[in-house]
């Protein structure tokens, strides 16, 4: 049997397909010659899809498109005016849209590679605006690496610049918002359409997860004054167990612990994704650069070592507060143990107590119950000899009996009657109760 009629046959897993188009979904744009690029990132809820979707509809009412590549997170759409590509993320969507130029062509600081999408179709993108970026590729022919290094000095800017791609081309860049929008400039030496095209994936993407890093850094800063707070209140509980006179002093330091730790969690339930993200995204970044292959343009940080100085500390930021939030929560945990232990032992040795004063009561019932015993003999006794009594009264005309000498002989029996059943009792109740235990 042919191999392709015996796979045929074979049951597919429903997911072979999808897993295989999502290990080739988002491939790198070839790019030939002059282009303007310009990326935005819209920052989202995880209910805008297709909202996302049904606003790309109308992006098509206008122009003449045609969808080179489309799928449920991804969709390229080539118009005569420009090329766009939209991915959706998690946590955001990019848009990006490509504009070829003319070689030598000069561009406004206001021109944009969407100059021809309707305003109003942009303003319907859901979301808010997280990034926009313009990307200028140029070729050294048309811009020469040494006309831009000799006007970077002037102006005083913090350049950051690298050759990348084993030299084939020059990156600058300043990492500013200006007039809008963050700048990156190629100048292409020798770069293939493919590497082009990586190259320009990467730089944007370098943009896009620096700044969905740095998300992480405000909630950082809010948290670590929240946490200041309560690692001080922490050390005052712990005074406070340590002044504890009662029970009841210590059931109140117990609750404070009990709402300090549901605040901690709360703050660590809150915080764990954006933190997991921020850390993500980072390494995200410096994956990129990695990819970039940078040498050192002289005079001139790379894009590794700005981030290192720049994206770096924040991240370390975020990982401290992260660390010492759960610090705070496993300190809280074992202080709340220490005092439930605390709290459990003087509970116990009450326990103990109420137990010793119950033993005490229930011994003194006992030697009650004995002397009732005791006065329970005497009173049936009496009480059985003066039937014996009323008997022999009753008998005295036929026998001619001394009655009280009846009565006074029949004492000591009663008694002895009495005593034998009581005890016989007791013993057959213990035995019961021994047996039931």
């Amino acid at each position: 049997m042919h191999p392709r009629l015996l796979l045929a046959q074979l049951e597919e897993h429903p997911l072979r397909q999808r897993l295989n188009n999502e290990f080739h979904a988002r491939p790198p744009i070839p790019i030939t010659g002059p282009v303007l690029v310009s990326h935005l990132v819209f920052k989202h809820s995880a209910t805008t899809g297709q909202a996302e979707k049904e606003n790309l509809a109308k992006l098509c009412q206008g122009h003449v498109c045609t969808a080179i590549d489309s799928s449920d997170a991804h969709v390229m759409i080539e118009t005569g005016a420009f090329r766009m590509r939209w991915e959706l993320h998690t946590e955001f969507s990019s848009y990006t849209f490509f504009q070829s130029l003319e070689p030598g062509q000069e561009l406004s600081p206001d021109a944009t590679a969407f100059d021809a999408v309707n305003p109003e179709w942009l303003a319907g993108i859901p979301g808010k605006l997280m990034v926009a970026a313009h990307v200028e590729l140029r070729s050294t022919a048309e811009i020469s690496p040494e006309s831009v290094l000799a006007n970077l000095t002037p102006n005083g800017r913090t350049m950051v610049a690298s050759r990348v791609a084993d030299n084939a081309a020059w990156i600058f860049t300043d990492f500013k918002i200006d007039n809008g929008f963050s700048r990156f400039l190629i100048l292409n030496e020798s770069m293939t359409q493919r590497q082009t095209g990586r190259t320009v994936q990467r730089l944007v993407e370098i943009e896009t997860y620096r700044m969905m890093a740095l998300l992480g850094l405000p909630v950082a800063k809010e948290v670590g004054k929240w946490l200041y707070k309560g690692e001080k209140e922490l050390a005052e509980l712990m005074d406070r167990i340590g002044q504890a006179k009662g029970a009841e002093d210590e059931r109140q330091i117990l609750a404070a612990m009990s709402r300090l730790a549901a605040e901690v969690e709360h703050s660590v339930a809150r915080t764990t994704f954006r933190f997991g993200a921020a850390r993500a995204y980072h390494g995200l970044v410096m994956q990129r650069i990695e990819e970039l292959r940078e040498a050192r343009i002289s005079g001139l940080p790379t894009f590794a070592e700005f981030m290192q100085r720049r994206l770096l500390p924040g991240m370390n930021t975020c990982e401290a507060i992260a660390r010492r939030q759960e610090e705070l929560s496993a300190r809280v945990a074992r202080n709340s143990q220490l005092l439930r232990t605390r709290v459990d032992i003087e509970l116990e040795r009450q326990n103990q107590e109420l137990l010793g004063q119950m033993n005490r009561r229930a011994k003194l019932q006992l030697h009650l119950q004995e002397a009732v015993e005791g006065l329970s003999v005497v009173v049936l006794t009496y009480y059985g000899s003066q039937l014996v009594q009323y008997l022999a009264k009753g008998t005295k005309d036929l026998h001619h009996l001394n009655t009280d000498l009846i009565t006074a002989a029949s004492i000591p029996v009663i008694a002895g009657l009495v005593a034998w059943g009581t005890r016989r009792m007791r013993k057959k109740l213990a035995a019961e109760d021994a047996g039931a235990h």
